[in-house]
């Protein structure tokens, strides 16, 4: 304690490891030894542990000791200034320092911490100006630049650079090699990503696992006809074989579409290597099991996850509501999300509500827990009550995230527009767009999605124009929520221009999912056959999405030799899927073609295979009510089917006409009628009416798309009872006021 090399050297180690509590109590200990290493090292140790604030207030108080910062004591503050409410606060003067002790463009790390500054907060160009005034680059500048690029969504600026870096003679190492892969998955081009390859082999960089796990997504992001291939060529290349390595191909297979059964097996591979698999690689598996509705596998992926302890995890916590949910067991998806909630929300605080002291100890916890309830675990938890429909619980989470100080949090409010306007409430989704201080292309991507699905299209290109004006670059899901908005009111001539222009302005590579907004576009506005021809002149292969789009305007524009174009491509790119039998059927059964009818159920009982059930529910108090067609389960069935039956008789006098033409059955009208009377959409909506207060509106979810009886029987059913009804179904919402729907029968 009297020897300040010694103090300084323990300083330096506690501040290495992360001991904050350990580094401060030397450093206080060393009230008549402090020097500027002292100061540094103890500033570096806030910044880099989460106490920004506390080490500007440090540095602060060094200058006031008359001490002046060297290149590391400006390296320290740089990195205070990394959370943005600190860096509009204090970059500036930080930047000041950098000019006034003359570091300005001489030192390579106060160099490499201001472009970290200004890049973390979204300033690119201040960040550029930082790189291109610096009188000397090494190679970690120049990947460092690269890599901002990238991660700010500038892939092409950081192509030019990493041209520029050739051009000048330095030789790109691992870390820069991984951020180029990146940008190159980002642009789709396949060309220059085997360019790159071509320069890993000649660099000897095979061997870096993060290079080769960069260019297996590479390849599943190409989307070129053998791009598994090539990623499972240089995954079987790689001298070993880790976690990240297997993840990275896992997560490939599910990517790119129509394989996730491949990534399931190669879990059991992975198994025989004894690599457990992380929260990511569960993730992706579990999305896998989504996507083919793989509730079997899903659960006993759900039974590893909870012996490895990792099921508490957000982001698996997420997959698993979301592989559930899509899976159509929305009892184990809302099981799943209650344990999420009660592990990371009410662990924390035995008393929610609360009065001022429990609030207090509340607001306590938060600060304590460091990595327990963060803005993350909001982020995630409102993702996965908008997933289940839990609009009450988004609310909560709402208020709590208040009360825990993350009111202005970025990442918060995002979720909040996507809960909101995902969960029915597109005002409240506004209000909170409206009340952020700064939108970054998520917040503006959200909120124009939200309008698209809500059928305000118009709104919803007009921000687009907005977003544009106030100078945030659109990204490929801009785009896709763009390309929507236009597809859900039939803007046919705005969106292809829309299409046109992302590559010529913006020079985004079109995706798969903008191709199938194309075709939804063209499909859906009944230039079916002009959608065929776009989809046999893309450059990529088509997915059985865009199949499965143009097969279900076939059954709408009654196009039997197209649908079974589209049905043969489906089954092909996924033969256990039920959808395209399902849909084949019911063309040919609207057609009147029964031999068909029976020869497609036939085809599909001998595969096994089923039509997913339709399901609806609805949120009331703190219970969710699940409804299925014919449902006579619920405790208050009597009463449900007899206001469902006065209902009906009501909307027939008002002008409502049954569509007997959508039971794809050979039966007696009659017979027909009461079909269309079980159908899980009515009975929710009867069931609002008798257990809702007559001035709210009634919220519905649906798994599947609104049949278009239903569609209709609600219009009349809004109209009669005064009543507002707010349907979600899988494709989007029908607010359905005074007989008319927010579609404008259009969906």
């Amino acid at each position: 304690d009297t020897d300040a090399l010694v103090a300084n050297s323990l300083l330096t180690m506690y501040s290495k490891c992360g001991h904050v509590s350990a580094a401060r109590r030397v450093f206080d200990g060393m009230r008549g030894l402090r020097d500027l290493v002292s100061w540094t090292a103890m500033a570096f140790c806030l910044a880099r542990n989460g106490a920004e604030q506390e080490a500007l207030l440090l540095l602060g108080e060094m200058l006031e000791s008359g001490l002046r910062p060297n290149a590391f004591t400006l390296c320290a503050a740089a990195r205070a200034c990394f959370p943005g409410e600190l860096f509009r606060l204090s970059g500036g003067a930080v930047l000041g320092f950098v000019l006034k002790t003359g570091f300005w463009g001489t030192d390579v790390s106060v160099g490499c911490a201001l472009i970290d500054m200004f890049a973390r907060n979204g300033d690119l160009v201040a960040a550029r100006k930082v790189f291109d005034g610096l009188v000397e680059r090494t190679v970690v500048v120049w990947t460092l630049m690269i890599t901002r690029y990238v991660q700010g969504g500038c892939a092409g600026k950081a192509v030019e650079l990493f041209l520029g870096m050739l051009e000048d003679g330095f030789e790109p190492d691992g870390y820069t090699m991984s951020s180029m892969i990146s940008a190159c998955a980002e642009q789709g081009s396949l060309r220059f990503g085997q360019q790159l390859h071509s320069l890993v082999l000649r660099l000897g960089l095979v061997s870096d696992t993060c290079v080769s796990c960069g260019l297996v997504d590479m390849y599943t992001k190409l989307q070129m006809e053998q791009s598994m291939e090539c990623a499972r060529k240089v995954f079987k290349r790689m001298p070993t074989h880790n976690v990240m390595s297997w993840t990275a191909l896992i997560s490939g297979y599910v990517q790119c579409g129509a394989q996730e059964n491949s990534a399931i097996e190669l879990l059991c591979e992975m198994l025989n290597e004894s690599i457990e698999p992380n929260h990511i690689t569960y993730s992706s598996l579990l999305k896998a099991c989504a996507n083919l509705s793989d509730q079997d596998s899903g659960r006993q992926i759900h039974a590893r996850v909870m012996k490895t302890s990792i099921g508490n995890v957000n982001v698996v916590g997420n997959a698993l509501v979301s592989m559930y949910a899509e899976s159509g067991c929305m009892e184990e998806a809302r099981k799943v999300f209650d344990q999420l909630y009660e592990s990371n929300i009410l662990s924390t605080s035995s008393d929610i509500g609360g009065t001022e002291s429990s609030n207090a100890s509340w607001s306590s916890q938060i600060e304590s827990m460091g990595v327990g309830v963060s803005t993350f675990t909001f982020a995630s938890l409102l993702s996965a009550a908008t997933t289940v429909g839990l609009p009450t619980k988004g609310q909560q989470l709402h208020a709590l995230s208040i009360k825990a100080g993350f009111e202005s949090d970025k990442g918060i409010s995002n979720s909040l527009v996507s809960m909101y306007s995902r969960c029915g409430y597109l005002d409240d989704a506004c209000r909170a767009f409206d009340e952020m201080d700064d939108h970054n292309v998520i917040s503006w991507t959200s909120v124009i999605s939200g309008l698209a699905k809500h059928g305000h299209a118009e709104r919803a290109l007009s921000l687009f124009h907005d977003m544009i004006l106030s100078g945030v670059k659109p990204n490929d899901v801009t785009y896709i929520a763009v390309l929507s908005a236009c597809s859900h009111v039939g803007l046919v001539k705005e969106g292809k221009e829309y299409f046109r222009s992302m590559q010529k302005d913006h020079g985004l590579v079109p995706r798969m999912e903008h191709y199938s907004c194309m075709v939804d576009l063209l499909a859906r506005s009944g230039l079916v056959q002009e959608a065929l021809d776009f989809i046999n002149e893309m450059p990529c292969k088509a997915d059985a999405l865009i199949w499965k789009t143009l097969l279900g305007a076939c059954r709408t524009y009654d196009n039997i030799e197209i649908g079974k174009i589209a049905a043969n491509h489906v089954i092909d790119l996924e033969p256990r899927d039920p959808a395209p039998y399902v849909l084949l059927s019911n063309l040919y059964a609207h057609g009147g073609l029964w031999d068909e009818v029976a020869r497609i159920r036939s085809l599909m009982r001998h595969k096994n295979l089923s039509k997913e059930t339709g399901l609806s529910w609805m949120h009331v108090g703190n219970t969710i009510h699940e409804f299925r067609a014919g449902d006579t389960g619920h405790p208050q069935a009597q009463e449900i089917y007899a206001k469902l039956s006065a209902l009906i008789r009501e909307i027939k006098d008002i002008g409502y006409v049954p569509d007997t033409s959508i039971v794809l059955h050979d039966m007696s009208d009659e017979l027909k009628e009461e079909c269309l009377l079980q159908h899980s959409e009515k009975i929710a909506v009867a069931f609002g009416l008798i257990t809702t207060s007559p001035t709210k509106p009634i919220r519905i979810f649906k798994n599947l798309r609104v049949c278009a009886d239903c569609h209709s029987a609600i219009k009349y059913i809004s109209k009669s009872t005064g009543r507002e009804v707010i349907l979600r179904d899988s494709n989007r919402f029908h607010r359905m006021k005074d007989g008319k729907c927010s579609c404008r029968e259009y969906w």
